[in-house]
């Protein structure tokens, strides 16, 4: 029997056709001899999904839809959606009170790991681990910009504390730069961080448990022509290179490893997630990021590079996730 497979797509963000692009790779790659694959498509209006007869909504009470007189259930929720609902733990609550098994963290996880600052907090003091200063500031509260000056040292990346594709972040060099590097976080987000620059190469590793095993992958490093890895350095095409395995020794591998199977295990993640993180120039330093857990899957997306740099194959892959879970 094939198991009925709902891929979960879209969302209520910026990175509603990202999130598109991701499910149109794993419906792709996922056996077709296995499972029965169902795109839903949710945003704020509506949860349905595309039939040759055209749109079906979904019966929200028990997560099925009917397609010619057919009631379908499914045995499995693939969550592919960037951002709210899908990456911050409101679809995970939701599928755990229907007893649906899904593909990522559960609902804790995800909603602790949107919040920057909060994601931080729990891996600070991982053996190996920096984390850089940084400051966080709330839009109902006054902001000072002569005391984030004061307190943290230029230049200093500003971003939204809950938020994914790099949307509605800056990088500034001195005072003058804060009042609109704040407004534009703060347009995206109730909360902010300020964090001081780190300056050197940075990579993101995907990490996943397979098999009953937690897996690392081969680790990408991300050099940009521009001045950071912003939005249109991660979606316009010739602004930033991608090499797949980096160019580390096995030292730096194995030690990166450690680091990152630490940071799955202490915030309990399940699934695949992935973990950004600076190599401090001049140093073998490992400073955290962030942790991704609903991580893009569009075929030039880091995940499937690395699954592929692993020589593994990426249909494979995803079923390992489905069966694991299920």
């Amino acid at each position: 029997m094939k198991k009925n497979i709902a891929l979960l797509a879209g969302g209520f963000t910026g990175e509603y056709e990202v999130s598109v692009n991701s499910a149109k790779n794993i419906a792709n790659n996922l056996s077709a001899d296995k499972y029965k694959v169902y795109t839903i498509f949710i945003n704020r209006d509506r949860w349905f999904y595309e039939s040759d007869n055209g749109p079906v909504d979904v019966d929200k009470n028990d997560f099925t839809i009917g397609i010619h007189g057919e009631k379908i259930k499914f045995d499995f929720a693939f969550i592919t959606i960037h951002g709210t609902p899908g990456e911050d733990g409101k679809l995970q609550g939701y599928f755990d009170m229907l007893g649906i098994p899904y593909n990522t963290c559960d609902a804790t996880t995800s909603g602790i790991t949107m919040n920057k600052a909060y994601t931080k907090t729990i891996v600070n003091g991982i053996h190996g681990l920096h984390t850089a200063h940084s400051m966080r500031l709330f839009e109902q509260d006054m902001h000072d910009v002569a005391i984030v000056a004061a307190t943290l040292k230029f230049p200093l990346f500003i971003k939204p504390n809950n938020g994914g594709s790099s949307v509605g972040m800056s990088k500034v060099y001195n005072v003058a730069g804060l009042p609109e590097a704040l407004k534009k976080a703060f347009h995206e987000d109730e909360q902010i961080l300020v964090e001081e620059f780190i300056k050197g190469r940075e990579f993101s590793i995907g990490i996943a448990r397979l098999h009953g095993k937690i897996t690392v992958l081969p680790a990408t490093e991300i050099i940009t022509s521009k001045d950071f890895f912003d939005y249109e350095a991660k979606y316009t095409s010739g602004v930033t290179k991608e090499v797949t395995p980096a160019d580390l020794s096995a030292e730096q591998n194995e030690r990166i490893a450690d680091i990152v199977t630490e940071v799955y295990m202490r915030l309990n993640c399940k699934g695949m997630v992935r973990v950004d993180f600076i190599l401090l120039e001049g140093s073998n330093d490992f400073y955290f990021i962030e942790v991704n857990t609903t991580p893009g899957q569009s075929s030039n997306s880091l995940i499937p590079q690395q699954v592929r740099a692993a020589g593994m194959d990426l249909g494979e892959f995803y079923g390992a996730l489905v069966e694991g879970a299920i």
